[in-house]
């Protein structure tokens, strides 16, 4: 027993040491991907108690309150969604403590960057108390977060333009036959990708002998943004490329699937329903990477001045000489610290607060949620016009990028 104990301590106090030495060797440079690393724990966490929590969550009294015990999948739906909640709390903290924040004079910037232990700890305690809130809390949580995931799609569009013409830019900026000819194939497969994968769509969501007007409609309305976005972007007015139109048309696509996929199983138009296991196992491990890699990217991107992270230009304090002269090493550290910051912090974090209610959503499948009795209530039509009307709201945004130019030239877009 005294062994054993002895050998307890040795591991807390060597799991200590650990998370000591890698926080402390974390830069001004590598914070944002610390963010990203604290996020992604988030996300394992989730994915462990789904599966191992429903148990003890079973035995819990102010969380099993109900007449008749709920079904196993309540109570895995129940823990994802307070792990997600509490990953929310704290990136919304840490957002509405950075508003304002325009230089690195300000101290709530080496907050931002610094104070990693304490970070951590608060994490972990927001997650803890998570477990003691009532029920009606984690079902509203669980409603609003069907409206902020709605918006971290959106951020995800922006990002996918933005990353789309940076790449188109960049091959067309080689201006060598090869690269032409590259971005040419990579349109064609794109395009080929996007109208087989509609005809899939047409097989799994429109059945013979049933009336599936809606899902027709959602196929057939997507298909016609695809040709839109061509339409415009070669438009000689408008001088787009074939790249960009290509590769949010297969996004869009993809939306439209995702959306007709959360269907309801009993829904006689929902072809999938005899492989429901499946594919919502693919969905959720491509929807899981997909938000990973959204967050990293912005996270990368978040350096640049012309992304969507970049905070308004603001005046730079201090701009005129001093009174006094200063010796270099002063007035190094003087330029360092007058220094604006290079993207918002604010909207930083809201990128992962909303991420926390996407990642929720996908984790428990959008199509469960709790009533008073404790049962298991069918919900999927909202989160199917959820992502049917983020695909419309991609074509929108993306062919307002195109036309915007256009429309007001003396504006900067």
């Amino acid at each position: 027993m005294w062994a054993a104990s002895c050998l307890a301590s040795c591991c807390a106090a060597c799991a200590c040491d650990a998370c000591r030495t890698v926080v402390s060797g974390i830069s001004r440079r590598s914070a944002r991907i610390a963010y990203c690393g604290l996020f992604a724990l988030s996300l394992v966490v989730s994915w462990i108690l789904r599966e191992v929590a429903a148990p003890l969550m079973e035995k819990l009294p102010w969380i099993n309150h109900f007449h008749k015990t709920p079904d196993r999948e309540w109570f895995e739906t129940d823990a994802v969604l307070r792990v997600s909640l509490g990953n929310f709390l704290f990136f919304t903290i840490l957002s509405v403590s950075m508003v304002g924040v325009k230089n690195q004079r300000d101290p709530r910037d080496a907050m931002h960057h610094g104070g990693w232990m304490m970070k951590i700890i608060c994490w972990f305690i927001l997650v803890i108390l998570m477990f003691f809130v009532p029920n009606e809390i984690i079902s509203f949580y669980e409603s609003a977060s069907k409206f902020g995931a709605g918006l971290f799609l959106l951020v995800q569009v922006v990002l996918l333009l933005d990353f789309v013409h940076g790449w188109n830019d960049k091959w067309v900026g080689y201006d060598e036959q090869f690269w032409y000819v590259a971005l040419l194939v990579v349109s064609l497969v794109c395009y080929l990708a996007t109208f087989g994968f509609s005809g899939l769509l047409f097989h799994w969501f429109t059945p013979s002998g049933q009336d599936c007007g809606l899902n027709t409609f959602f196929i057939a309305m997507t298909l016609t943004l695809v040709l839109l976005f061509a339409i415009v972007a070669l438009h000689p007015a408008v001088g787009g490329s074939i790249l960009p139109a290509s590769v949010i048309s297969l996004y869009c696509m993809y939306l439209c699937y995702s959306g007709l996929a959360s269907e309801p199983r009993d829904y006689e138009c929902n072809g999938l329903h005899k492989h429901s296991k499946a594919i919502s196992t693919g969905t959720l491990t491509l929807g899981l990477l997909t938000t990973v890699l959204s967050v990293v990217y912005s996270a990368v991107r978040a350096g640049s001045s012309t992304t969507l992270l970049s905070p308004p230009s603001s005046p730079r304090a201090g701009a005129g000489k001093p009174l006094l002269p200063m010796d270099k090493a002063d007035e190094h550290e003087e330029k360092e610290k007058n220094k604006p910051v290079s993207y918002s912090y604010a909207f930083f974090h809201i990128i992962f607060s909303l991420a926390s209610m996407y990642s929720a959503m996908l984790l428990t499948g959008w199509s469960t949620s709790v009533g008073e009795s404790g049962k298991l209530v069918d919900v999927g039509w909202p989160s199917v016009w959820v992502r049917i009307i983020t695909g419309w709201a991609t074509a929108g945004l993306y062919i307002w990028s195109l036309v915007a130019p256009i429309l007001f030239p003396e504006r900067e877009f």
